[in-house]
């Protein structure tokens, strides 16, 4: 008697992913402050390792005498910082069930701006794992030049790896990630401390033997090269929203620690970006192709001591780490847009480890092919970033300050439940609404100065490829809507005659998986013949000769296919059919030879997914498939196997002559 698998039982599976989880464990998976802010704070913190670096970058297209703006210039970002944390803590209070700029705009603004708002976030998690990953890969070779040329083949290794331990689960990858995240924060604080230490005793002197960037022609130093140089900067800001799309992965009371961790991260982001900023322009740093300016600040404040590998070490783990922001939130906002409609349902279902599985392996290859495709360099993806999370931002603020509106005009004690929060009056609703206002506002202006300055060089991808996915999500809702009215049973079932079902056997030889397909047949007591389609010239012969020494029963039809065609006889034989039988029902039975492994089922036509596909289209019609498990049946004993079927008999089993060709 056959029995079940055991649960426990070793497999690659099991090692790589874990034990299956049972859907009421789904409330112990939450994470707390602490796991919260690795997983979904990465992504902003590892930011600080290349905000700096960015402005100065464009800088330098003035030269290297105008460096000292980065600072006002970081100050204004820090500025922005606050102000979108403050008006992000607003959202986490007033939709505690999560989603981010996506249900922010679904509730207040409607489905259009939902759906781009999506859009951007899900392009922007898939950029956020490229462009983190990549800048990782590049402080590793900053410190050993020798792996340059294998930035492409690391930079998917780990993506391979993240992708493996987050199909893990939401708690277990934390845990991992929580490691690197703080061994990071660690060594960031220790840098500043040593860093400020030394420049308050005069011993930090500028860093010497670091080739700067060369631009082919030097620009005019305008407003419009420092705004350039702000909206780089402001990949500082990436990751912010994270927090209020992944609220539920918090444990209770979700909203305060959700706030909370963001609080914490945005505070911790603010010192270290504005403090590496600072000290990049004490030690007359410079943006380089060889050496980034993390390292830069290492070297000069440790020299080439362990402590100075430690951090590169700690730098390159926490961006390699970044990616996991995404992995975290861009599954669950694919499945909020799947439910809703406009992504495939696919993407709703959780896997065996609780997390959707389908999200995360979606993300980790598309993320693969930008790696590829930019060859892991960082300065190629960024003009690509941003675009898409401060059009979100604007997106969710400005559906804040709808909602806001919207409750400042509520009676008191009145409240309002929508799909997503509840509405109730409150009385600092002007406050609030003009702190969302702000938030819009500058997040806008910021979206269109990275839009118009990075436009020639990438962005203009980014500004397609929103709308392009925007009207992919609306064709995919339709189709859903459409399929869901033809489905829907609104009328009553008009009474109708039913013929009997006739079911067509389709062989390709005579041999033991024929003889099961017979059995079906027969075992449902209806009307079947028999077809075999000639596409080998004198196999026909031999077919029939067999089907009467072994079958002995039952009609086989044989259609010449002289073009070697099978899916069109197919076609017409089942169209012909069904014009004779206008009330029935045709069933094609398929025969399929089931192996043990996927080595050896390649080794076998696989065409019964090809007929599907065919005549998937035909009313009337069911495809059956019925295997024949050639290795089970061996084992136990069982089949047709060993000795002559007597005439007459469509149960007894088949011997395979010489003549005989192997089973497909």
């Amino acid at each position: 008697m056959a029995t079940a698998a055991s649960p426990n039982k070793p497999t690659l599976g099991r090692l790589l992913f874990g034990k299956p989880l049972a859907t009421y464990d789904l409330p112990h998976q939450a994470v707390s402050r602490v796991i919260g802010l690795a997983v979904f704070a990465s992504d902003a913190l590892s930011s600080t390792a290349y905000a700096t670096e960015e402005i100065l970058v464009i800088l330098a297209f003035a030269g290297a005498g105008y460096f000292d703006t980065a600072l006002p210039i970081a100050l204004a970002i820090a500025t922005l910082l606050i102000i979108v944390t403050l008006s992000y803590r607003q959202t986490i209070h007033a939709y505690p069930n999560g989603g981010g700029a996506y249900i922010v705009a679904r509730d207040n603004l409607g489905e259009l701006p939902a759906q781009i708002a999506g859009a951007a976030l899900l392009t922007d998690y898939i950029l956020t794992v490229a462009v983190s990953i990549s800048n990782g890969v590049e402080q590793i070779t900053s410190g050993v030049q020798t792996l340059r040329d294998f930035r492409v083949e690391i930079a998917l290794l780990v993506i391979i790896i993240m992708t493996i331990i987050n199909l893990r689960g939401v708690k277990e990858s934390g845990r991992v990630f929580a490691i690197p995240t703080y061994f990071f924060l660690a060594l960031a604080f220790l840098m500043l401390a040593v860093g400020g230490y030394r420049y308050l005793t005069g011993q930090l002197t500028p860093i010497t033997g670091v080739e700067m960037v060369k631009h082919s022609v030097l620009e005019p130093f305008t407003w419009f090269l420092i705004l350039r140089a702000f909206s780089s900067g402001c990949t500082a800001l990436t990751g912010i929203e994270a927090i209020s799309n992944g609220i539920t992965a918090f444990k209770e009371p979700r909203t305060k620690n959700a706030a909370s961790t963001l609080a914490w991260m945005s505070s911790i982001l603010i010192v270290i970006f504005l403090g590496f900023t600072l000290l990049a322009h004490q030690i007359q740093a410079v943006p380089s192709h060889q050496e980034t300016i993390v390292s830069q600040i290492a070297r000069a404040i440790y020299g080439n001591s362990p402590l100075y590998f430690l951090t590169l070490t700690g730098t390159a783990l926490v961006l390699l780490m970044a990616a996991n922001t995404s992995y975290a939130d861009f599954p669950r906002l694919a499945a909020l847009i799947a439910g809703d409609g406009f992504l495939p349902r696919q993407l709703t279902l959780r896997g065996s480890r609780l997390v959707y599985s389908w999200g995360i392996v979606v993300l980790g290859l598309l993320a693969s092919l930008l790696v590829v495709f930019f060859r892991a360099e960082t300065s190629a993806l960024i003009p690509l970033y941003a675009i898409g999370v401060f059009l979100s931002f604007t997106m969710s603020q400005s559906g804040m300050v709808v909602r806001t509106w919207k409750v400042g005009h509520m009676q008191p004690g009145e409240v309002v439940k929508t799909e997503a929060t509840v509405l109730e009056y409150d009385a600092h609703w002007k406050p609030k609404l003009a702190l969302s206002a702000l938030g819009a506002l500058v997040t806008g202006i910021v979206m269109i100065v990275f839009a118009v300055t990075k436009f020639t060089q990438g962005a203009w991808f980014i500004v397609l490829l929103i709308p392009a996915l925007v009207y992919v999500f609306f064709r995919i809702h339709y189709h859903y809507r459409d399929v869901a009215a033809l489905l829907s049973l609104s009328h009553k079932r008009p009474k109708r005659h039913i013929g009997p079902v006739l079911s067509l056997l389709f062989i390709e030889d005579v041999h033991a998986g024929t003889l099961r397909m017979v059995d079906y047949a027969k075992s449902m007591g209806c009307p079947w013949k028999a077809i075999h389609i000639e596409v080998k010239p004198g196999k026909a012969a031999l077919v029939e000769q067999k089907w009467k020494e072994r079958v002995g029963e039952g009609e086989l039809i044989i259609v010449p296919s002289p073009y070697r065609q099978l899916i069109e006889p197919i076609r017409e034989i089942v169209e012909s059919e069904l014009e004779k039988h206008p009330e029935g029902y045709i069933n094609v039975i398929l025969g399929h030879l089931a192996m043990d492994t996927l080595w050896e089922q390649v080794l076998h036509q696989n065409t019964a997914f090809i007929f599907n596909l065919a005549l998937q289209g035909q009313e009337r019609v069911v495809m059956t498939n019925v295997p024949y498990q050639i290795h089970h049946l061996h084992e136990n004993g069982n089949g047709y196997t060993g000795h002559a079927l007597p005439t007459g008999s469509a149960s007894g089993p088949a011997v395979p002559e010489k003549h005989d060709a192997p089973p497909q």
